[in-house]
């Protein structure tokens, strides 16, 4: 599995993660520990994008928090 290092910083990343694709919802966009896999698959449906490209994605994020 992927080395998803934003998981504990989900709150502050969620805001971001909006302004990239601002058709996600609240609803899409709710992520709870251990629900990683369902989030990315629900980002993955909603913006047409690779698991690998989401996953980047947040990562990337990550590092400017």
């Amino acid at each position: 599995m992927d080395d998803l290092k934003w998981k504990g910083s989900w709150n502050e990343l969620k805001g971001k993660v909006k302004q990239k694709w601002g058709e996600l919802t609240d609803d899409d966009l709710t992520y709870a520990e251990g629900q990683e896999e369902e989030l990315i698959g629900k980002l993955q449906k909603k913006t047409g994008q690779t698991r690998e490209e989401v996953v980047n994605y947040l990562n990337n994020l990550f590092r400017f928090l």
